[in-house]
């Protein structure tokens, strides 16, 4: 049990790390977000990923072996994250208002927990569920800053919706699949971002006769650059590695409730380095996210500490 116990709290750990670098991502997209695509930024985060990963299995740096497996669980995976959730979150992005989207985005751990109660029978307990509800209201206030605006665009809000379900579908597979291990899990997401978002951005590029700058942008754009060594390295592979080694451990419920410490994180660095403010709103939402984190992960079911 004590072994138990050191695992789960292993988990929890690797799970809020991974969140603080997902919260980082936020202030590296806003540094370039504007002079990019979103795809181009996507395929070169992703070909970056895929060059490091792949150099750390060829060194035998890190343990994938995909030869003559079934490969339909991966790929499932892949499909809902990374391909399906950046797709349709850009979409619903730009079709409403910034306070929207991160209203709804905030909403993921809910659905996770819908997902993982009803696919995974892993249901909540009322603590947990309260605690839940806690930490995504703290999410929305961190996000919208109080000040709500509506588009009123309903196949906007569909995207987004779907987004949501998408990274809750990412989650429960995730933790379903066992016969993988995480570096295979990343390995396979990370390809499948390449192969994608590559082929969008490269059609983009051959349409506008920009393909050039596309392929060079790296080298001759020193901000892009250190960007997406941060997006590649550490968020789609680093992070996405400790998000799937964390599901595994500890569940996709409990990650879940963690989400809102990307939020704090993003908030901070936004205050920090882009110059944003940090309302007296947004400090009681963080209060809020924090608790209802530390809930989530300490009312659960009395066998949860037993199992392994």
């Amino acid at each position: 049990m004590k072994a138990n116990f050191g695992l789960k709290t292993r988990g929890l750990m690797i799970a809020v790390f991974s969140e603080i670098l997902f919260g980082m991502s936020f202030i590296f997209i806003r540094l370039c977000i504007e002079d990019v695509s979103v795809f181009t930024l996507l395929s070169w985060r992703c070909i970056v990923a895929f060059i490091a990963m792949t150099g750390c299995v060829a060194a035998g740096l890190l343990d994938v072996n995909l030869k003559k497996r079934n490969l339909k669980p991966l790929l499932l995976i892949s499909l809902f994250q990374p391909v399906l959730y950046y797709i349709l979150e850009t979409m619903g992005v730009r079709l409403t208002t910034a306070s929207e989207s991160g209203v709804l985005v905030a909403c993921i751990p809910i659905i996770t927990m819908i997902f993982s109660a009803v696919f995974l029978k892993d249901k909540p307990t009322g603590k947990q569920a309260v605690c839940m509800i806690v930490t995504v209201i703290g999410a929305v206030l961190i996000g919208v800053g109080g000040d709500i605006t509506a588009s009123g665009n309903l196949l906007g809000y569909l995207f987004l919706l779907l987004a949501m379900c998408s990274e809750g579908a990412y989650s429960i597979t995730s933790q379903k699949v066992q016969e993988f291990n995480s570096a295979e899990k990343t390995y396979a997401m990370v390809t499948s971002g390449v192969v994608v978002f590559t082929g969008v951005a490269v059609i983009e590029h051959i349409h506008s006769g920009t393909m050039m700058e596309y392929i060079t942008m790296p080298f001759n754009d020193f901000r892009f650059g250190i960007c997406i060594l941060f997006l590649g390295l550490g968020c789609n592979v680093i992070a996405f590695f400790c998000a799937n080694y964390a599901i595994s451990v500890i569940g996709a419920t409990k990650r879940a409730a963690l989400a809102g410490i990307a939020s704090i994180v993003s908030l901070v660095g936004g205050v920090f380095y882009l110059g944003e403010t940090f309302t007296g709103m947004q400090v009681f939402a963080t209060v809020l996210v924090l608790c209802g984190a530390f809930g989530v992960n300490a009312f659960g079911k009395k066998n949860d500490d037993q199992e392994g």
